[in-house]
């Protein structure tokens, strides 16, 4: 095996780290009975409201093949509710759902956030967000090279 880049080195690291952090957070987020998937679909209805399915699955971590499931899920469970305009489905949040995120968004929050907090300084912080995006903006651009 060859022998691996900064770059590569820091790829590993970052995907370790998500890995970790969403399983630490699905785990956090049993307490209000959602998933990391459940809870970004949520906040993402929340903040876009009404949306459409397709709208839904571009914002969202949710694959466009995985929303419909997940869509019927979040309705079974009053969460979200689809209402049909002509021929546009939308979603929007239930009472229920509303009641939930008022309490699980704030925790989710400090709960992520603490992952960074404890261990940077507020410096350290900015020049990590800023390298990241970065990063992020740069990859949005970049075309696979040719086979």
């Amino acid at each position: 095996m060859e022998k691996h880049t900064m770059g590569t080195l820091t790829w590993l690291r970052i995907m370790r780290f998500t890995n970790q952090s969403n399983q630490l957070s699905n785990e956090f987020l049993k307490r209000f009975n959602l998933t990391t998937a459940q809870f970004d679909v949520l906040v993402q209805v929340q903040l876009y409201q009404p949306i459409t399915q397709s709208e839904l699955a571009e914002k969202s971590i949710v694959t466009q093949g995985g929303m419909s499931r997940m869509v019927a899920r979040l309705e079974k469970e009053g969460y979200i509710v689809r209402t049909q305009d002509w021929k546009t489905k939308t979603i929007r949040l239930t009472d229920k759902a509303k009641t939930i995120l008022e309490e699980a968004i704030p925790a989710q929050i400090a709960f992520q956030s603490s992952f960074f907090e404890d261990v940077l300084t507020k410096e350290e912080e900015e020049t990590l967000y800023k390298l990241i995006t970065k990063v992020h903006k740069y990859s949005l651009t970049r075309d696979l090279p040719e086979a």
